[in-house]
């Protein structure tokens, strides 16, 4: 059995469709389902956070990070 789990559900995924802590009889289907939530989350949820697929073991982790902020203002001025 393999699981798919998120690692720290933000605001974005309680309020999703998106359940935690999926169960898979194959690694593959495992994996292709946390692939495919993790695109689907980075394109629509706020964009504070960027979502990545790890393995450890038997469980496939959508790890969640802050993105890094460029400290452009968004004015066209600093590049």
């Amino acid at each position: 059995m393999y699981n798919v789990q998120v690692e720290k559900e933000c605001g974005c995924f309680r309020r999703s469709s998106f359940k935690n802590n999926l169960s898979f009889e194959s690694k593959d289907d495992a994996l292709m389902q946390a692939i495919e939530m993790s695109k689907e989350m980075n394109e629509e949820f706020c964009g504070k956070h960027e979502f990545k697929v790890l393995e450890q073991g038997d469980s496939i982790v959508i790890g969640v990070a802050e993105k890094a902020k460029s400290g452009c203002c968004g004015g066209g001025h600093c590049g």
